[in-house]
């Protein structure tokens, strides 16, 4: 099968609309089965091995480097394919952080790096779907760009070390089960209460935006489901306003001086 052709995982030019652009250039790359997932996947680790040995073994033939070379660039043809058929995934997710501090642009091409990653580490013995796969690293570049941005929270630096190590636990379970593990799970993995887990996982989350909108259509935010303490009960507005209703009428039936000193008061 022909590979499609290479496209950037840079968003560029000076059109009027490049977010427009890059849109309908990724849509003409098709979507992907699980059995050509595989077959890509075969042929990058094809190409991997043959960048090795072309690497570290000295006084190969010239026929022997010639087949090396031609499987190695095989190999970039298949990871330029498996890139561009998930180039939409990144897309889904960068939207689903905008209005948190960072353009959806840059949240593209942050996600586009997560995903390079996840094609470099896929391991397809595992027999799961790269897609499910690639969200994670996918999330993890966006969320980690906006942490670099601009922390609003700071991370005690002692949490740091306990954080990283998490994650690279959370990773590794990741490929193996083929979904996000549990905190029951990673605490077992971690020799911590999954207490613990928890409260390592909130202090590794980035806050979110109030404006932050919900649903598929977008038509209400965030902060709708939060509650303001300070906003007055529409009850408690009602009663307030009849009850001053009363008490003008009860001033206006006492004389001039009487109304005052209760005013005063």
């Amino acid at each position: 099968d022909e590979d499609v052709p290479v496209y950037s995982t840079t968003i560029t030019g000076a059109t009027a609309d490049p977010v427009k652009d890059y849109l309908k250039q990724i849509g003409k790359v098709a979507l992907l089965n699980a059995a050509e997932e595989v077959e890509l996947a075969m042929r990058i680790e094809a190409g991997l091995f043959a960048e090795d040995k072309l690497a570290n073994t000295p006084g190969i033939s010239r026929e022997l480097e010639r087949e090396l070379r031609w499987v190695a660039r095989d190999g970039q043809r298949a990871k330029s394919h498996l890139l561009g058929a998930n180039l939409r995934l990144v897309v889904s997710l960068a939207k689903r952080y905008t209005g948190r501090g960072m353009q959806f642009l840059d949240l593209i091409q942050e996600g586009n790096l997560g995903l390079i990653r996840a094609v470099e580490k896929f391991d397809y013995t595992k027999g799961f779907k790269f897609s499910t796969y690639a969200t994670w690293w996918i999330r993890q570049a966006i969320t980690r760009a906006m942490a670099d941005q601009a922390r609003t929270i700071r991370i005690p630096v002692h949490m740091v070390e306990v954080i990283n190590k998490l994650a690279r636990v959370q990773r590794q379970m990741l490929q193996d089960l083929g979904r996000e593990p549990t905190p029951e799970e990673l605490s077992r993995e971690l020799d911590m209460t999954p207490e613990k887990v928890i409260e390592v996982q909130k202090y590794g989350r980035e806050p979110i935006s109030l404006h932050t909108p919900l649903g598929e259509d977008g038509d209400s935010e965030f902060g709708d489901l939060i509650e303001d303490t300070e906003a007055v009960v529409p009850a408690d507005a009602v009663g307030f306003t009849m009850l001053q209703k009363q008490l003008e009428s009860l001033l206006d039936s006492l004389s001039e001086r009487e109304a005052g000193v209760i005013r005063m008061r």
